[in-house]
């Protein structure tokens, strides 16, 4: 058996919206020991798909992911499907939306983008961007992290991040950089009622050199205490928030 993370989804609540968002699973494991409530919706669901369910001892799948809190219930899903960065904006327009991204500078810890990206599906992100390189993939952690916002945000998976942000800047996308070092607030900008994508910096080091430079407008989170830096997921989530909350405001 293959055990490469990618192509496995765990949780009770990740299995079920990957059945239900359609994703191609090709077999579940359900722990004997699993409680037969809480396991019957997937069942349900997996035999409207016609997809084979097989009943295993609990170490069977402590083996398969060990590193995956899996509730007693693991699927074998096909690879992640990343998007394009046309195929977001085309979702916005098809949605009557000015776009809302989200750039991912390097984001390392797949618990941080595993809530970024579940936060991202709460405030109508139309898409993520995350580099190829030095950056968490979209891997089972994250996925059970999300809680099975994953199947429903479109991720773009990109070589080039500062190309990417060049590409939005020509289809009218603000690109706007957190920075702690920034002078202005994000409570004080209204950029965010337009076309914009919003950049989230690495947990320890912020956002790189070159992006910071090729960003629109640097904003900062106020800070009342001394620790000058939230958590990314926790940053990330209240620029997202005030998006909403200003995109709401405008109507």
């Amino acid at each position: 058996m293959d055990n490469n993370n990618e192509e496995y989804i765990g949780g009770k609540h990740g299995v079920l919206e990957a059945l239900r968002a359609g994703r191609t699973i090709n077999k579940i494991w359900i722990a004997d020991t699993a409680q037969k409530h809480l396991t019957q919706p997937i069942v349900a669901e997996a035999k409207k798909h016609g997809i084979v369910i097989q009943h295993v001892d609990k170490r069977k799948l402590d083996q398969l992911v060990p590193d995956l809190q899996h509730q007693g219930v693991i699927a074998q899903a096909a690879p992640y499907a990343y998007v394009e960065i046309e195929d977001i904006l085309a979702n916005a327009t098809a949605k009557g939306e000015a776009p809302f991204l989200l750039l991912l500078d390097e984001i390392e810890d797949p618990h941080n983008l595993g809530s970024i990206l579940r936060t991202a599906e709460c405030t109508g992100v139309h898409g993520v961007v995350i580099p190829k390189r030095r950056s968490a993939a979209v891997t089972a952690t994250v996925s059970k992290t999300s809680a099975g916002a994953v199947e429903y945000v479109s991720v773009a998976r990109v070589t080039n991040m500062a190309q990417t942000i060049e590409q939005l800047k020509e289809a009218g996308v603000w690109v706007v950089g957190t920075d702690v070092d920034a002078h202005e607030e994000i409570y004080d900008n209204n950029v965010f009622t337009g076309p914009v994508a919003i950049v989230i910096g690495n947990e320890g080091k912020g956002m790189g050199r070159l992006i910071r430079e090729k960003c629109d407008v640097l904003l900062k989170l106020p800070m009342n205490g001394r620790l000058n830096s939230l958590n990314a997921s926790v940053a990330a989530g209240v620029v997202m928030y005030e998006t909403l909350r200003k995109r709401r405001l405008q109507g």
